[in-house]
């Protein structure tokens, strides 16, 4: 029997049972559904709605409930379609009519709205501390690259040296960006829908303000259509996620590219890595690839619910269903990708020396050669055109441009002096980026000091 049979003569198709049914994936929310109830239950009868004892009773077998549910010794119901009718079944079990009266003054609509913000709210909280964790670790790499040249890309062509810290607090910042955006979408999440009823409030004397200072939410919802109907909130957890996933996934590509023996940058630890069925020399970076495979999943939850939401009139729908395993799957998914993608870098080992090699190829230091004469009185774009003209001829001549010789260099612009080799070298050119957001050695020292600030605060 289920507990809004009374309107039926018949009962559901065992088809339609399981096509209705929630209970599958939803049973999560036991914990939060639980809490909810009993605020709203204990409000019921501050509220003279039902009397205190009755109020009591409800709360105390709803704690035995979460109890034996955590301890696995209740199995829920198809037939009682979600975690909502599946707790209530089971109270109503326990201490008859009495368990009736719970559902006083709400209904599932604003139930299940109060039950997935709880759940969101604490599922922030946990993927920002893992989240802080990532930031910890980069920042401790960083800490000891300060001095680690490589090439910085544009077009993934050589473009200017800069700093292994440079290019991990790149991803520092990134992913700090994520957090704010995660804080932000809490605030949003962090108002109670529950007292908006089925679409329009009920008669009785709720105090909704109690119930949202019992369970910890900022400030209730003003309109019941909205308090039902509103999944803003899921989307935009989504959406963070999905820019998280974007954020991984691009590390991971370049992590990907720089344990190539083309690049050979990095070499992940071996805890990290997976070998080759049939080729038996192969160390694949699988962690790397598949945090970039995932990141089409999270992509794919947002879309889905994106989609489920653009035509629905206010205000539930059972389409709303719909909401929870999206949400469920890309928090789960970006709390394995965190933990397995912090460790994978925290134990990867720099190749210092295949950095420095490919940052001295590459003509990296050609900026700085125009840097120089513009310096030494060229206009900027005369000395772009110079140096332009210099390079193609390293080509031609098999040169870099500090292989090339005085000579050869007042060729091109009698500008040039002894000066342009200390000009031109890797670590001048690093160190005089000196201003805020630069490479330079003094300027990572002072971000990495900033950053520390930060992650205490």
């Amino acid at each position: 029997m289920k507990l809004w049979d009374g309107r039926f003569s018949k009962a559901t198709d065992a088809l339609v049972d399981d096509f209705n049914s929630s209970i599958f994936f939803d049973q999560r929310l036991y914990k939060q559904d639980i809490e909810g109830s009993i605020a709203h239950v204990m409000m019921l009868g501050k509220q003279e709605i039902i009397k205190q004892n009755e109020a009591d009773l409800i709360k105390k077998t709803l704690k035995e409930i979460l109890a034996d549910i955590e301890a696995g010794k209740v199995e829920f119901d198809v037939a009682a379609e979600d975690i909502h009718m599946n707790v209530e079944t089971i109270l109503i079990s326990r201490i008859g009519d009495v368990g009736k009266k719970l559902h006083t003054g709400r209904s599932r609509n604003d139930q299940v709205a109060l039950d997935i913000r709880m759940y969101i709210k604490e599922e922030i909280k946990n993927i920002d501390l893992l989240i802080k964790k990532l930031q910890e670790v980069l920042l401790n790499i960083a800490k000891k690259h300060t001095e680690t040249i490589l090439p910085g890309y544009t077009h993934l062509q050589r473009a200017q040296p800069i700093t292994l810290a440079h290019h991990l607090m790149a991803y520092f910042e990134m992913v700090k960006r994520d957090r704010n955006r995660l804080a932000d979408t809490y605030r949003r999440t962090n108002i109670l829908p529950l007292g908006s009823g089925a679409l329009a409030a009920t008669t009785y004397p709720l105090d909704r303000h109690a119930v949202a200072k019992k369970l910890g939410f900022e400030d209730i919802t003003y309109n019941s259509l909205d308090g039902v109907s509103d999944r803003d909130f899921c989307i935009e957890l989504l959406s963070n996620l999905s820019i998280l996933m974007m954020h991984l996934s691009r590390f991971s590509e370049e992590l990907i590219l720089w344990c190539s023996l083309e690049f050979g940058f990095i070499e992940m630890d071996d805890s990290y890595s997976t070998g080759s069925s049939i080729m038996p020399q192969k160390k694949n970076p699988d962690v790397a690839e598949l945090v970039r495979g995932k990141t089409g999943r999270v992509y794919g939850s947002l879309m889905a619910l994106l989609t489920t939401m653009k035509s629905l009139p206010l205000a539930y729908n059972k389409d709303m269903q719909e909401d929870k395993e999206p949400v469920f799957d890309a928090i789960d998914t970006i709390k394995m990708c965190l933990p397995v993608f912090t460790a994978m870098i925290d134990t990867m080992k720099v190749r210092k020396e295949n950095m420095l090699k490919a940052a001295k190829g590459g003509f990296t230091n050609a900026t700085d050669a125009a840097d120089y004469l513009v310096k030494n009185g060229m206009p900027f774009r005369d000395a772009h055109e110079v140096i332009g003209k210099l390079v193609f001829y390293c080509i031609q001549n098999g040169k870099s441009l500090d292989d090339l010789t005085l000579e050869e260099y007042k060729k091109f612009s009698p500008v040039f002096e002894e000066s342009v080799y200390q000009a031109i070298s890797l670590e001048e050119c690093v160190n005089k980026r000196n201003v805020i957001g630069g490479p330079s050695k003094s300027m990572m020292e002072e971000v990495i000091r900033k950053s520390e600030e930060y992650l205490k605060s």
